[in-house]
């Protein structure tokens, strides 16, 4: 029988019985958690005795951690596991740019368990394995763009000894989020998933994820953003353990999550070969380590860190009517965003979901106070409401008073 997966959080120019409760934050968090399948993402695997130095010497944020004995590593997952007797480590969100410093791609590495950290066949106890085993680091990445991806690694790869492998027939990405489960940390909250694994507890959704199986993945917290909720690998063709029947939707759903938190994600939404790291938030996504060693691109970036100011950054935009009521399906991105009071552009819509979108615009225009931003060259008119992040870090929004003062 074929399940209808429904859409559970989506604006209402898509049939949902939800879709109007869930654009309000309590709303969304009442529905419990939602999980995605992205078949925007496909997984590449890279392996070899030289695969974390070529990682590290290609990506924006440190991922030596995946080259340490369990132990050693200074972070786990942060969902609980009381009866593992390993250390997970986190995944890692790091970005591949240009020699110029503008961004390219977007991945989420995860370094796979090894043999001995996960079940064996029967679910009783640990499985067993060379002790030699190569270093693997499997990437999430922007399927629309996997080709290109792949090449751009080979031109980087010269004599080192890594492979790079499309395994996307094999592996799919899911994200879980909402119902309040970026605050779900303990297992008394979230009991179930303090079973991954083997030992004298229960064993359910270890079981459902590893037993028979050569992987063994489990669920890890998205590495930018707990509001994210959680993110991992799994097999393809079937679900993940902790995925209600009823809570599976589509990937939509968890675009629109994104929007109105202001996280853009891949290739499209981040646009390729022109945006600037910095300006779409990737330092407050967990992205860039300022601490690591050279990569490509790193000179613009550690400058514009350390000397520059960022004047214009990636916001959650909604879109009104005069009245200020939302409207629908109006604006499509690459839309020009003017402010009225002064005739000037003010940036560029990037995303638009129905009411919803994002946005590049000028710090100084997007939060004046006023009601100023529109849309250029729309047929009746159309007000783009700004709005601030409740992550972002405070001194981005101090920084931007003090330059307002300033000027």
């Amino acid at each position: 029988m074929r399940r209808i997966k429904p859409l559970l959080h989506f604006p209402k120019f898509v049939p949902s019985i939800h879709g109007a409760l869930l654009h309000q934050q309590a709303g969304r968090n009442n529905v419990g958690p939602m999980a995605s399948l992205l078949k925007s993402r496909s997984v590449v695997r890279f392996s070899g005795p030289d695969t974390i130095k070529f990682l590290q010497g290609l990506l924006t944020n440190d991922v030596r951690k995946f080259g340490e004995p369990a132990g050693e590593r200074d972070k786990v997952s942060t969902l609980p596991t009381p009866n593992l007797p390993y250390e997970a480590a986190s995944p890692v969100y790091a970005a591949l740019l240009t020699p110029q410093g503008r961004f390219l791609y977007d991945l989420f590495l995860y370094s796979p368990p090894k043999p001995e950290e996960k079940l064996d066949r029967s679910g009783s106890g640990p499985g067993s394995g060379p002790g030699n085993a190569s270093v693997e680091v499997f990437a999430d990445v922007d399927a629309s763009v996997l080709d290109e991806l792949l090449q751009t690694l080979k031109k980087y790869r010269l004599r080192a000894k890594v492979e790079i492998e499309n395994i996307a027939e094999d592996f799919s990405c899911w994200q879980r989020y909402g119902g309040n489960l970026s605050e779900k940390s303990s297992s008394v909250e979230e009991p179930e998933a303090a079973s991954v694994g083997w030992g004298s507890g229960s064993d359910l959704s270890g079981m459902s994820a590893s037993q028979g199986s050569d992987v063994g993945w489990q669920w890890f917290k998205d590495p930018r953003l707990d509001c994210l909720g959680s993110r991992g690998i799994f097999r393809s063709g079937k679900t993940p353990p902790l995925v209600e029947a009823d809570k599976e939707t589509a990937e939509e759903n968890y675009l629109l999550w994104r929007v109105e938190i202001g996280v853009a994600e891949g290739s499209t939404e981040i646009p390729k070969g022109e945006a600037m790291p910095l300006e779409y938030n990737l330092a407050g996504l967990n992205a860039i380590n300022f601490d690591k060693g050279c990569y490509v691109g790193q000179e613009l970036i550690a400058r514009t860190h350390h000397r520059g100011v960022i004047r214009k950054r990636l916001l959650p935009l909604r879109f009104l009517d005069n009245v200020g009521k939302e409207v629908e399906q109006k604006v499509a991105p690459g839309t020009e965003v003017i402010d009225t009071e002064s005739g000037k552009k003010a940036g560029k819509v990037t995303t638009a979901l129905g009411c919803r979108g994002m946005g590049v615009l000028r710090l100084e225009q997007a939060f004046k106070g006023s009601d100023s931003l529109t849309i250029e060259g729309q047929e009746g008119d159309v007000r783009v409401e700004a709005i601030r992040p409740q992550w972002w870090p405070a001194e981005w929004f101090q920084e931007h008073q003090q330059n307002t003062v300033a000027a």
